[in-house]
């Protein structure tokens, strides 16, 4: 059996999120997701809309995803690929070449998929005004590409 992991704050779930769910579960037999907590989302400087138990809900409702585990920290990573024992960890590209996920590869295969273009929770939040300032200042963009059109404007 093949068991893959993926990271993330899964908030205001979209067509996107489905799609990255669905490639990374075609990838193996076995689909665990850290969920970012509430608090770890906080001390990212980032708020969600929905709170953790509801994301889970809605994650677990979802056919591709078998597993719904806490993501409390950053630190975690080794410890959930060898306690879930994971054979590949999958996130969306604009993640590659960070320190956050390469040096996973030195415990199991790291898998970086192309994003949804078109769609993010951020342009979402920004389309219906619920963008929340971070110390007076907006959130960052989530995706590589959004980065990349606000450094163009």
């Amino acid at each position: 059996m093949k068991r893959i992991l993926t990271y993330g704050t899964f908030d205001l779930l979209h067509y996107g999120h489905i799609r990255l769910l669905q490639r990374a579960k075609a990838l193996g037999d076995y689909l665990v997701v850290a969920l970012s907590t509430d608090e770890f989302n906080e001390s990212k400087g980032k708020k969600a809309y929905h709170n953790y138990e509801t994301r889970k809900k809605m994650l677990e409702a979802i056919r591709y995803v078998d597993l719904v585990i806490p993501e409390e920290c950053w630190e975690q990573k080794i410890s959930d690929v060898q306690k879930y024992e994971i054979d590949t960890v999958v996130m969306g590209s604009d993640w590659a070449g960070s320190d956050k996920f390469d040096y996973l590869q030195d415990y199991c295969e790291v898998v970086y998929l192309e994003r949804t273009a078109g769609i993010s929770t951020t342009k979402i939040k920004k389309d219906l005004g619920l963008q929340e300032p971070v110390n007076g200042l907006n959130q960052l963009p989530e995706t590589k590409q959004e980065r990349d059109n606000d450094k163009k404007n």
